[in-house]
């Protein structure tokens, strides 16, 4: 691919973003290295190493996150790194798809071949709880059972 810039680290953060939106777990992992690392800095969320153990979580996650849906507050972007400023909302299917919108920050490192190599995830799961709390039967916090925000 070349040299990365700013547009093209931009470009590639937003096609795994849609892929994400668009609940495509093929096209999501289709967006990430072999070595890639998910990194979660929540207390109880999970960080996978590796495009296929990143898949086969996907689907699970995908499930548990009804209408799953990411919305950029703000993208910032230089050569190969990027953060993301997010609101993410999902109806979780383990607490009778209850409402959950949350913000959070994503930084991501892009690779020469212009995959996502690492991301890491800044999220609250105590709000995600606050929010749950009026749910008939405790749920698990994203990244607990279903992977976390993917």
């Amino acid at each position: 691919m070349g040299e990365l810039t700013a547009a093209s680290t931009r470009a590639a953060v937003q096609r795994y973003l849609a892929a994400l939106n668009a609940h495509d777990a093929d096209a999501v992992a289709g967006c990430v290295s072999a070595d890639f690392v998910n990194e979660h800095t929540a207390a109880l969320g999970r960080t996978v190493v590796g495009r296929a153990r990143y898949r086969a979580r996907l689907d699970g996650f995908l499930a548990e996150f009804v209408d799953l849906r990411y919305e950029v507050e703000e993208l910032l972007a230089d050569a190969d790194r990027a953060a993301v400023a997010y609101r993410m909302s999902f109806r979780l299917a383990s607490a009778g798809r209850a409402p959950v919108r949350i913000r959070g920050v994503f930084r991501f490192r892009v690779d020469a071949d212009g995959l996502i190599a690492h991301r890491v995830d800044y999220w609250d799961s105590g709000e995600v709880h606050r929010q749950l709390a009026g749910a008939p039967d405790p749920p698990p916090v994203p990244g607990s059972g279903a992977g976390g925000p993917a």
